[in-house]
């Protein structure tokens, strides 16, 4: 319905004049959609930008004067327009919201100067999509039981957005949209449970669930918006009783000391209910594998001891404990059990101590011959040691303290007892003549304690002599005088042999001892001394092994001797130390062969290892005993390869191949060949000179016996011996002992004395035999001592001179009847 405007016509009168009429102005009314006119039914967007020009106000006068134009507001209200007077144009002055004011109602008034004419007018404010919609009673806390079934509504958001149309419905979304437990009714708001999705208070107390809630969309300052919010649903699950108790801290352990006092707590145990939403009370007892020495509270889980540590006779104790929930009801529900481990510690207040057969000892005595057999016990000493405490407490090592490398001690960790026994490790170190006693230490020390508790006792051995010493040579000559009425087995000299062995150079010795009176009666004894072979030489590489050629596909040969006289001992093995390069030669351990490795079958594939394209070779060999000890020897050997292309040139060119890069070596071997022909011709030329004077020689071929005059004093009468190997008696020196015993014989042996080797026989002159005196000797090989002359010995004692004169006097009378033993 069209709505006129109310018009105020003013009408000027004029004292005691008559005036003519003058007509009000009006506005135009142009309708609906208009833009400009009265602003009948005009409605403004609520988006539309401040300072916007919104209408024109148009109208006119009747008398056709000029027109101006107004707005006006109600003092209650904001001004939201202003208006140009002379051109009507109205423009947006206050932003418009329609959720707050959905239409606005102002006076426009035209005038021509007399007459002025108001209407009331109504803007209608249209919706613009400009409100996001709102979630209402926030916020969302639900409390859902967590045995709620599958399906079920669990709650309903609700949001509102105040704007209008599309722009104003709502529509709901879960953010997460993978969620696996939550649905949301997208229409209603409702929350619910999915199908097949179960809630569990034990594994999430608590869910949170972000849900969107959507507008219609709609236009916004010419544009298509949609406006959205979100908010979070804390879902807290609800406890209910489904679950058993739960142990806290596992696994268990607790310890018991050795001065603990009976009632002692030893360790606390903690359940609680599994349902925590709600928990029961809950109650402890103990099941079994106490053996009555621990009781436990009830109420806190608290176990205590209640026998003294002393009288506990297993070192761990393994027990069980029940735990059981009491519903509200007061009836017992769920249980569950937990083992606890409980061990006995000891304390080390004990240092490890020693005992022998009559209890605790710290001195123990043993009587034994020196020289006992290598790895021999010393069964005398009857030693045992213990440590009280129990565990690492308990754990000590035993070991000699003395003179080193002679006993060892077994075992060497003890843990709480064991019997001690001392085994010989150097047999030649026990030694009477050079200690009779020998003191030691034996210490006990903990191990793994902070303490390092320790004991010691004392370990005398007194050792007894054996005749381990054989009697030395002193001098060459020993002259005796001795009556002729001395009994059988009087002592008429004491000799002592000296000898430096060695097995290499003679591994055998035998030879004679001769005793006779005056009267020619004489007895004679054989000594056969054999060496044993000891590990003493080191094996050597001849001179050769610096510098070898090998031809490709023939092996090259090393060789090293091994001085020593027996095997293992001289058995050598060979190996290869270092190559450059390497992969390239293979070694027989035994032979020393020398080969290629099969993958190698020419000259080129050398070529192609060596950087330089060179086919020399540098290789460190070593050649080691199997001995025991084991001795080895190392030496650079070089390989120059060469083909059998290169060989099949002829002796003298291969030859000058390989002294090509050592132009000396050919001369050296041509020097060796002329020095060999020279001394095969002189040995050839000795040989034959020797064999000639050998056939000329005249010997003695019988005895010349002759009567004697009368009876001359007795004196005993020693001849040459023949020798098995005249080279053994170089090494025997004789010197008479003035003593006359054996200060090393032991009473304990009843055989005679080993008689040494004699000295050589004299070199002998054609038609002349000339004879020295040997006398009865006794004794070992050791090495020659330089001495002065027999001759410059005895002259330094007048009587032995005396005797030496008419000895060799009586000698050579004798020389010319009897025959020489050689």
């Amino acid at each position: 319905m069209r709505r006129r405007p109310r018009a105020v016509l003013a009408l000027g009168l004029l004292p005691f004049c008559l005036v003519q009429a003058n007509f009000a102005p009006h506005f135009f009314d142009n309708g609906v959609g208009s833009t400009n006119g009265n602003m009948a039914l005009f409605s403004l967007p609520e988006d539309t930008p401040v300072g916007s020009h919104v209408y024109t106000l148009n109208g006119t006068d009747p008398e056709g004067d000029r027109v101006s134009y107004h707005i006006s507001f109600d003092p209650s209200t904001r001004s939201v327009f202003s208006v140009d007077p002379n051109f009507g144009n109205i423009s947006l002055i206050e932003e418009l919201d329609r959720e707050r004011e959905d239409e606005i109602e102002a006076i426009i008034s035209i005038s021509d100067g007399l007459n002025l004419v108001a209407e009331k007018v109504t803007i209608l404010v249209t919706d613009a999509n400009d409100e996001a919609p709102r979630f209402i009673q926030e916020p969302y806390v639900v409390l859902v039981p967590e045995d709620t079934p599958a399906g079920s509504s669990i709650f309903k958001v609700h949001a509102v957005d105040k704007d209008a149309g599309s722009g104003g419905s709502v529509t709901y979304f879960l953010q997460d949209l993978h969620s696996t437990k939550f649905a949301l009714d997208r229409h209603s708001g409702v929350l619910r449970l999915q199908a097949g999705a179960t809630l569990d208070y034990e594994k999430s107390p608590m869910h949170l669930v972000t849900v969107v809630a959507k507008d219609g969309g709609g236009k916004l300052r010419g544009a298509d918006v949609v406006f959205s919010a979100t908010t979070t649903v804390t879902i807290n699950v609800e406890d209910v009783q489904d679950m058993p108790p739960v142990f806290l801290g596992t696994p268990y352990y607790g310890y018991v000391y050795e001065d603990t006092l009976p009632g002692s707590e030893v360790l606390t145990v903690v359940a609680m209910d599994g349902d925590r939403g709600k928990p029961n009370h809950i109650l402890y007892s103990l099941m079994n594998g106490s053996d009555g020495a621990f009781e436990i509270n009830e109420t806190s889980g608290a176990i205590f001891v209640v026998q003294s540590p002393a009288q506990l006779r297993k070192e761990v104790y393994e027990l069980h404990v029940q735990v059981t929930e009491v519903s509200s009801a007061g009836s017992p529900a769920a249980q569950a059990m937990v083992p606890v481990t409980i061990r006995i510690v000891d304390l080390n207040n004990h240092p490890p101590t020693f005992y022998g057969e009559s209890g605790p000892q710290n001195r123990f005595e043993l009587s034994m011959y020196e020289h006992p057999p290598q790895g021999e016990i010393l069964r005398g000493l009857k030693i045992t040691v213990n440590d009280s405490d129990q565990g690492a407490n308990a754990k000590f090592n035993l070991r000699l303290v003395g003179p080193g490398g002679i006993f060892r001690v077994v075992p060497q960790t003890v843990l709480n007892e064991a019997q001690v026994t001392i085994i010989v490790e150097n047999s030649a170190a026990i030694d009477f003549e050079k200690s009779q006693v020998l003191i030691f230490k034996l210490l006990a020390i903990e191990v793994n304690t902070p303490e390092k508790f320790s004991s010691t006792a004392d370990i005398v051995i007194q050792l007894l002599d054996t005749n381990d010493n054989v009697p030395k040579f002193t001098s060459h000559y020993y002259i005796a005088r001795i009556p002729e009425n001395a009994p059988g087995g009087s002592n008429v000299v004491a000799v002592t042999p000296w000898a430096s062995l060695d097995a290499e150079a003679t591994a055998r010795y035998n030879f004679y001892v001769k005793a006779e009176d005056m009267e020619g009666r004489y007895s004679l004894a054989e000594v056969f001394v054999t060496l044993l072979d000891v590990n003493d030489h080191y094996p050597q590489f001849g001179k050769s092994i610096q510098e070898k050629t090998m031809v490709l596909g023939s092996p090259v040969k090393i060789e090293a001797t091994d001085q020593d006289a027996e095997e293992p001992n001289n058995l050598v093995d060979y190996s290869i130390m270092h190559a450059e390069p390497v992969n390239v030669f293979d070694i027989d351990a035994h032979t020393g062969e020398i080969r290629l490795k099969n993958s190698i079958r020419s000259l080129d594939a050398l070529h192609n290892i060596t950087p330089g394209g060179d086919c020399t070779w540098s290789l460190q060999v070593q050649a080691k005993d199997r001995g025991s000890p084991s001795f080895s020897t190392t030496a650079l050997l070089k390989i120059d390869i060469t083909d059998t292309e290169t060989l099949s040139r002829g002796p003298m060119a291969a030859f000058l191949i390989h002294t090509k890069d050592n132009p000396m070596k050919a001369v050296g071997v041509l020097a060796g060949i002329m020095a060999i022909v020279v001394t095969i011709t002189v040995l050839i030329s000795t040989a034959t000179f020797w064999r000639n004077k050998k056939s000329n020689k005249v010997l003695p071929v019988r005895r010349v016996l002759r009567k004697r005059s009368s009876p001359a004093p007795r004196t005993v009468r020693i001849e040459w011996l023949k020798f098995r190997r005249a080279k053994s008696a170089t090494k025997f020196m004789l010197k008479e002992d003035p003593s006359n015993e054996n200060c090393n014989n032991s009473t304990r042996s009843s055989l005679p004395p080993i008689a040494p080797a004699l000295p050589p026989p004299p070199r002998m002159v054609p038609n002349t035999v000339t004879h020295c005196t040997v006398p009865t000797v006794s004794g070992s090989l050791t090495p020659e001592r330089p001495q002065q002359s027999p001759q410059s010995e005895a002259l330094k004692n007048p009587t032995q001179s005396t005797l030496i004169s008419e000895l060799k006097q009586k000698f050579e009378k004798k020389s010319i009847n009897n025959k020489a033993y050689f």
